[in-house]
């Protein structure tokens, strides 16, 4: 067999990754591993996007790692102290030395000869270099890094002002006493809105439809009492489990009975407004909550925005383009100086690694899902992917838990890799997420299926999570293990299966 350079090889320096390698150190500490980061900085969401306001719309609780408390005052935290976590838990736990920056995977090959993936990357010089590992764990997250999802708009060449897309923002903008019109109506766009407010001109939300808001107190005073009476790590897990409680209740309650939680969100949308503004018509969706995700806002500041009359909402659709702003299809222009397109995230599974078994190229959209972690006939490999409907870190730290038992277990059994088998793809399927939103659905087909029953099915539950990762057996009846004494091809098995 080829030589390994590391046992597992790491993609991604985000949360997802730094909280794996984190989980390897406390779990496997007999592993060797690598992180690979194709920026030049640890941070990965939270350093990529910079516009202004940018903050996390879970809770920090549940956001952060379950090894490490969050002690911020606030709950509903800016990107830059978001960020700040992420690199004191690097450098807490002696992670940066591990990671190769400005190294971007191309594609990774499994031999079934070697039982080890051969992972092609590429340099920031463009020099390439090939990587041995037994394990590979994708943590790059979902969406594109160097593109957002950004449509074309009838004459917008027209528009003699700045067109801007978030995940691109300058940073020498200067926005004050401008016009300001965000396109979009997404988390994005409404942090964006109060943040720009404070200084622009006017700002104006144009969307299409609404989406379901809500808004939370930024502060966690429960959280703070209960830090100074108690360890940081005690109160960090009661305020974490308290909020996932209340987020699982919660999600559960509104698709059990969603009209009347779309009663409830719309009303205390009425509450902050007052009298007289036009909720339905720009914060009632046409879909029941949690067919998308609500929009969180901290201190009720885009209602503030909006009240002060710094900012506005307008729902309509785009006509065109003009030299000084936007003419709506009701006949209605915006003028604008500068134009922001929130418009959304282009995804794309495992970061666009062209993945193949023994040479032959993989199909994801033609792999089911495994307990939300692994891959059908895919040996030693997993894939962080979080919560739709909670916060994205509850369901990596699980991962990497599951990741590491996985590994424990192979080290136990002598074997060298371990493989969710799969004798033949079933009929009837389902997406590999339960979302209407267009980000979504617009690249589904990109992505593993589901299938309708365990273990091939997609939990958005913590508690489920929870118990099949962390408590049931490995040993499944599906893991298959392979042992040096008797090496299966994985390509073969595939090809079987399908």
């Amino acid at each position: 067999m080829t030589k390994l350079d590391k046992d597992v090889l790491i993609i991604g320096a985000g949360l997802s990754g730094i909280g794996a390698a984190v989980h390897l150190h406390k779990l496997s500490p007999g592993k060797t591993y690598r992180i690979y980061e194709a920026r030049d900085a640890i941070g990965g969401t939270w350093d990529l996007f910079r516009y202004p306001g940018i903050r996390s719309d879970s809770d920090m609780h549940t956001l952060g790692f379950d090894f490490k408390p969050w002690t911020e005052a606030k709950a509903i935290a800016d990107g830059p102290s978001i960020r700040k976590y992420v690199n004191d838990t690097a450098d807490e736990y002696g992670v940066r030395p591990h990671i190769s920056f400005n190294t971007k995977i191309v594609s990774a090959d499994w031999s079934s000869k070697d039982q080890a993936w051969h992972v092609v990357s590429e340099g920031k010089d463009g020099a390439r270099q090939t990587t041995v590992c037994r394990f590979l764990f994708m943590c790059g997250g979902y969406y594109r890094y160097d593109q957002g999802y950004r449509p074309e708009f009838p004459d917008e060449a027209a528009f003699k002002g700045q067109i801007i897309h978030p995940q691109h923002w300058p940073e020498d903008l200067d926005y004050s006493g401008k016009r300001v019109v965000v396109i979009g109506s997404g988390a994005t766009a409404m942090t964006l809105v109060p943040a720009m407010a404070e200084t622009a001109a006017h700002i104006t939300m144009l969307q299409r439809s609404p989406t379901y808001v809500v808004s939370r107190p930024a502060v966690d005073k429960m959280a703070n009492f209960l830090r100074q009476i108690l360890p940081d790590q005690w109160a960090y897990t009661l305020i974490r489990w308290r909020n996932v409680l209340f987020q699982q209740f919660f999600f559960r309650q509104t698709r059990k009975n969603p009209d009347k939680a779309r009663e409830r969100l719309i009303g205390m949308v009425r509450e902050e407004m007052g009298p007289g503004y036009d909720v339905d018509k720009h914060f009632n969706p046409a879909y029941n909550p949690w067919e998308q995700r609500l929009c969180l806002v901290p201190d009720s500041d885009l209602f503030n925005a909006l009240k002060s009359g710094k900012a506005s909402v307008e729902t309509d659709h785009i006509e065109r383009f003009t030299e000084t702003g936007i003419l709506l299809k009701s006949g209605k222009t915006l003028d604008a100086d500068i134009i922001v397109t929130a418009t959304g995230l282009n995804l794309i599974f495992m970061n666009g690694v062209q993945v193949s078994l023994d040479g032959a190229p993989v199909d994801p959209g033609r792999l089911l899902n495994y307990k939300g972690v692994m891959l059908s006939n895919m040996p030693n490999l997993a894939v962080t992917f979080g919560y739709t409907n909670a916060s994205w870190t509850l369901k990596a730290d699980l991962t990497s838990e599951y990741v590491c038992r996985l590994l424990n277990l192979m080290d136990e059994k002598g074997a060298t890799s371990a493989m969710p088998y799969l004798a033949q793809y079933p009929n009837e399927t389902e997406p590999f997420v339960d979302f209407s939103s267009g980000y979504f659905q617009r690249v589904m087909d990109q992505f593993p299926r589901q299938h309708t029953e365990a273990p091939w099915k997609l939990h958005q539950n913590y508690f489920a999570d929870r118990k099949n990762l962390r408590e049931q057996p490995i040993e499944d009846g599906v893991m298959q293990f392979t042992v040096p004494a008797a090496p299966a091809s994985a390509k073969s098995e595939l090809q079987a299966a399908e």
